[in-house]
């Protein structure tokens, strides 16, 4: 159908008239969670087709981007008034996991910048019509080790650096995090929404494993950011912050779904690794007599059985957390039952023994396939790698969270805040 002139000017605006009311059309208003599934699954083997130009480039590829621009990834738990799909956490998981299936690293950038609107939410309502602007356009990574503000009138000065800024180059911001001076106590951390012009990118990331991710550093000189652009940190304390949305989703804690984003790509990597296995015991023959191919025989049959069992256990419980998160946040905004802290720890671990049942997939796997998988180009071997730096992540670190979340239920305060 052709657009004339004038139809084309109404409809700029219309898109105007939107943004200034913070409204936003959604691209596709009847997308299902469904058909967003099926188009990650559609994209794997493009993506696995894909890694080693990712890895060279040390950043998510150009086309790459533009497709899940395309399939609207980036907008799967983007509020529906800013133009996203709004979807719940486990379509959010399936859609991380298969992009990761095919890719590890462009799934880390996807989850990492996707996911943040959950976070934005607990930023004012002017900051979240400012970072959606006028066509829903927003992929943004939140950044930890805060720095210390100036106080200004009107808001805060900002210089400082940030490291592991996954996705900073496709991104449309970044959320980094600062301290706030108070006159008594200790300061008051906060993250900053911060526009793609007003930082630079340090090339940093030189990884065993995920450099495709462009995990760099990024940096802020002397940047005013006003009162509005700023929100107290909710990822381990929980937010008592404008609600600006109604959907219980967005106004939890936040450390449970950021183990959740991370839980999404580590299941989509390791499920991966066992396509690639499944591949090389139907096609690969023994060593030694009789020359059969390795499915036929009793140990590898083994091996692959138990590797998927650990992973369909590992995607159950991933699930699950992503319900139970659902479920609290719900709870909490519908019938005003706290969201504790050992709630969301509670959650944060069910996520690490999901990763570790993935991780025992996964060396086993590895060290089965046979030593060819150690070549610099093997593929197989390249999702070990990424598997591997993936599993040194804070969030990973089971052990101290099993302590933390055992001194919340019996009463005592956690010795750190995951």
């Amino acid at each position: 159908m052709m657009i004339n002139a004038e139809q084309a000017s109404g409809r700029q605006r219309l898109q105007a008239a939107s943004a200034v009311a913070g409204v936003i059309p959604i691209p596709e208003a009847h997308l299902t969670p469904q058909e967003m599934i099926r188009r990650a699954t559609a994209m794997r083997q493009t993506l696995r087709d894909r890694q080693a130009a990712t890895e060279a480039a040390g950043r998510i590829l150009a086309e790459t981007n533009d497709e899940f621009v395309k399939a609207g990834f980036y907008r799967v738990v983007q509020p529906r008034r800013f133009g996203g799909y709004e979807f719940d956490l486990p379509t959010y998981v399936n859609v991380m996991s298969e992009v990761s299936r095919g890719c590890p690293s462009s799934g880390w950038v996807l989850a990492l910048t996707s996911g943040h609107p959950i976070i934005l939410a607990d930023h004012p309502e002017q900051a979240q019509i400012e970072a959606y602007g006028s066509d829903g356009e927003y992929r943004c990574p939140s950044l930890g080790a805060p720095v210390p503000l100036q106080r200004a009138p009107g808001g805060y000065v900002v210089s400082g650096f940030w490291d592991y800024a996954s996705g900073c180059d496709v991104a449309t911001h970044v959320m980094v995090s600062g301290l706030i001076p108070q006159e008594s106590g200790a300061p008051k951390p906060v993250l900053m929404l911060v526009d793609r012009k007003d930082y630079t990118i340090i090339d940093n990331w030189k990884m065993l494993g995920m450099q495709g991710t462009g995990s760099r550093r990024v940096a802020i000189e002397n940047l005013f950011v006003p009162e509005h652009r700023v929100a107290p940190i909710a990822m381990w304390v929980g937010s008592d912050g404008v609600k600006v949305h109604p959907n219980p989703m967005y106004n939890g804690r936040k450390a449970g779904f950021f183990m959740i984003e991370g839980g999404a790509v580590l299941m989509g990597s390791a499920r991966g690794m066992l396509d690639l296995y499944d591949e090389l015991l139907r096609n690969k023959p023994m060593r030694f007599a009789p020359k059969t191919k390795l499915m036929e025989h009793h140990e590898f049959q083994h091996y692959f059985g138990v590797a998927q069992a650990l992973l369909d256990n590992a995607d159950a419980a991933l699930l699950r957390a992503a319900q139970d998160y659902m479920a609290a946040c719900t709870a909490q905004t519908e019938r005003g039952v706290d969201f504790s802290e050992e709630e969301d720890r509670r959650i944060f671990l069910m996520v690490q023994q999901a990763t570790r049942l993935a991780f025992e997939a996964v060396d086993r796997i590895f060290t089965t396939a046979g030593t060819q998988t150690g070549q610099s180009a093997s593929m197989l071997g390249r999702y070990y790698r990424d598997i591997s730096v993936q599993r040194t992540h804070f969030t990973q670190q089971m052990d101290r969270t099993a302590v933390n979340f055992a001194r919340l239920h019996f009463g005592f305060a956690p010795l750190s805040p995951f």
